[in-house]
């Protein structure tokens, strides 16, 4: 009894242990299920479907490879609030993503009037809520802005924040416009106003872009109306060459170049393309027009709105100039009315042709010379002159000739105005052609002078234009002049000091940003005369004071040039004690006196007096083939001769 009594004990107890057992497994397994699926239910919610959850009794493993260390942390988290922390086991690998090759970073920024668009993918690196609030500053506070970038991890790549800082800057000027950024290169393409200001923007754009970035610049302009609507080519032994061309049509520029090419045109030339054509066959009515001047081996056809005017070159037999005029005549569209000329060899008097010159200088200056049909119209054209180029910068030295053409006056006068649209130049009338030379900074200058002269002469006048586009003189390019120049290095200079190491020619540090200011700023104005001028202080010996005056403006000049400063006309000059600006006997003086200065080369009064002496044939010379004199004659051994306005920036070291 006592035998069956313990196992009947003992088989009690193993049962109930073994219930026990089958109870925590159960109890395990179902805190084992809950946990993985709530877990996982959490990690869904917050998006981070690349973890995965698995389970060992209570222990609860966390598996996956994380994008970043941000994303494992947020996933730990995310289990901790389901189940306790001491049950997690972190078992998440994190993406390592320097092995990774980096995407292509873009973006896209559409601007309208509707607002702003900006498009693509950017790198972690970028301070996203940063650019998004300055396009919003410069959209104005009531357009829209869409945000549509992605992000990806990864580190700036070289060139894109100097690109994405040049595509928000260029923005401003762009209130129609697709901007395409990657690293190292912006690409653009916009609508601008004007023609004028499609210059203007590609010249600020270009200037402006940082070394090493590379720009395309697509910009487009409305069509000018151009009136008159005008096409002129001359042919002559060296060569054709248009004055002035307008098409209608891409495919009429097209023809009209390809003929002036067979009648031959060498290089590149412009033809504009605008509103005003008075009839579809323009086209093929220049195209008919040239083949007629190259048959007669030169001179000129002018084609003004829908009259044209033929000038056959001197010499031309009669009988060929019937039969091509004819052809002509018949072939030209109706709405043309044609006037040809065959010219005749000059009378040749005692006094030579009548003549009446107009010469602009660079400084402004007209001299009228020659001959005057009347008193009346010597006054007349005095009073013109003086309206159109000032009353104090007109000199008449014509005489009056009773002899001249009726007409003598409207050409002379139509020469002013034509005149008027150079920055220096000269014209010539004669009764048979007006000729006029000089340099502008207007590249339609030849377009408008040629249908100027077209509409005031009337049909069948010879005229003959030789004008040269010169960059420096186009004010919608924003070069400042050189007195301008000056006047903003002082600007830039301001209150700040160009500093040296003590007692030594080396630039200090904190000079580079006023250098940097200053190299920008000369990188605009171009090659222009200017003279780095060094001071001191009188401490010390004169002869060592002058060495390192000397020294210290050759080592700005250098920096300057370092920084691709045009410099082929600056010079260094050191004038040591010599110059004093305040007083040697005070510390505030010697400070003072220690100084940077820059200043314009000035010309000397006799250079100035020839250049504007138009009677002289060197001076028209120079103007006929495009060239023109040194902007400044510089006098080595005694410098300027005016003492120019100050542009300081002396040093506050000691000598």
């Amino acid at each position: 009894m006592r035998l069956s009594s313990i196992a009947i004990t003992l088989g009690t107890f193993a049962l109930a242990a073994g219930l026990c057992l089958v109870a925590a497994f159960f109890s395990v397994r179902l805190i084992e299920d809950s946990s993985v699926t709530g877990v996982r239910a959490e990690l869904d919610r917050e998006a981070l479907t690349w973890a995965s959850v698995d389970a060992n009794g209570l222990q609860l493993f966390v598996i996956g490879t994380a994008p970043n260390e941000a994303s494992r942390f947020q996933a730990l988290s995310v289990a901790g609030r389901i189940v306790d922390t001491t049950r997690i086991i972190d078992e998440i690998l994190v993406n390592d993503t320097s092995l990774a090759p980096p995407p292509r970073f873009s973006v896209e920024i559409l601007r309208n009037d509707a607002g702003v668009q900006i498009i693509g993918l950017i790198p972690t690196g970028t301070n996203r809520e940063r650019l998004i609030t300055d396009i919003t500053k410069l959209a104005g506070k009531d357009a829209q802005v869409s945000d549509l970038l992605e992000v990806a991890d990864f580190e700036n790549p070289d060139g894109w924040d100097d690109a994405m800082r040049f595509a928000v800057a260029a923005l401003r000027s762009l209130p129609r416009s697709k901007i395409s950024v990657e690293a190292g290169s912006v690409a653009i393409k916009a609508m601008t106003d004007s023609d004028d200001a499609k210059r203007r923007l590609e010249a600020d754009l270009a200037r402006r872009v940082p070394e090493g970035m590379r720009l395309a610049l697509d910009l487009s302009a409305p069509r000018p109306v151009i009136t008159p609507f005008t096409t002129r080519l001359l042919i002559t032994d060296s060569g054709a060459r248009f004055d002035a061309c307008s098409a209608d049509t891409e495919e009429a520029r097209t023809q009209i170049l390809q003929a002036a090419t067979a009648a031959g045109l060498q290089g590149k030339a412009s033809c504009t393309i605008g509103l005003g054509v008075p009839t579809r066959d323009w086209g093929n009515a220049i195209q008919m027009g040239i083949k007629a001047v190259s048959e007669l081996g030169g001179d000129s056809i002018t084609f003004s709105n829908a009259d044209v005017t033929l000038i056959a070159k001197m010499g031309t037999t009669q009988a060929d100039f019937d039969r091509v005029v004819g052809e002509l005549e018949n072939d030209l569209p109706d709405v043309f009315d044609l006037h040809a000329v065959l010219p005749k060899a000059p009378e040749e008097t005692p006094e030579g042709p009548p003549e009446f010159t107009a010469t602009l200088s660079k400084q402004g200056a007209i001299q009228l010379r020659g001959r005057l049909s009347s008193d009346i119209s010597r006054t007349t054209i005095e009073s013109y002159a003086r309206a159109r180029f000032g009353s104090d910068a007109v000199y008449t030295g014509a005489r009056v000739d009773d002899t001249l053409p009726g007409s003598w006056p409207v050409r002379v006068l139509a020469a002013l105005e034509a005149l008027s649209k150079l920055a220096n130049g000269a014209v010539t009338v004669t009764p048979d052609s007006v000729s006029i030379s000089g340099n502008t900074g207007n590249q339609n200058a030849s377009s408008e002078i040629a249908g100027l002269l077209s509409e005031k002469l009337g049909e069948a006048e010879d005229f003959n234009i030789a004008v040269v586009y010169q960059e420096k003189l186009d004010a919608s390019l924003g070069i400042p002049t050189p007195e301008q120049c000056e006047a903003q290095i002082v600007e830039i200079v301001g209150d700040r000091k160009i500093t040296f190491q003590p007692g030594a020619a080396a630039l200090d540090a904190s000079a580079k940003d006023i250098l940097d200011d200053l190299a920008e700023l000369l990188q605009l104005c171009g090659d222009i005369p200017l003279e780095i001028q060094g001071h001191t202080d009188s401490q010390g010996r004169e002869i060592m004071n002058q060495q390192l005056s000397q020294q210290r403006a050759q080592s700005v000049l250098d920096a300057l040039r370092m920084r691709r400063v045009l410099t082929a006309s600056y010079r260094a000059r050191g004038y040591g004690e010599e110059n004093p600006v305040a007083d040697n006997g005070t510390e505030e003086g010697r400070e003072a006196n220690r100084r940077i200065e820059f200043h314009l080369i000035q010309s000397e009064p006799e250079a100035e007096a020839e250049t504007e002496t138009p009677a002289e044939p060197a001076a028209e010379a120079e103007i006929e083939d495009g060239s023109e004199p040194p902007l400044d004659a510089v006098d080595d051994a005694t410098g300027s001769g005016d003492e120019p306005a100050d542009a300081e920036g002396p040093s506050d070291e000691q000598n």
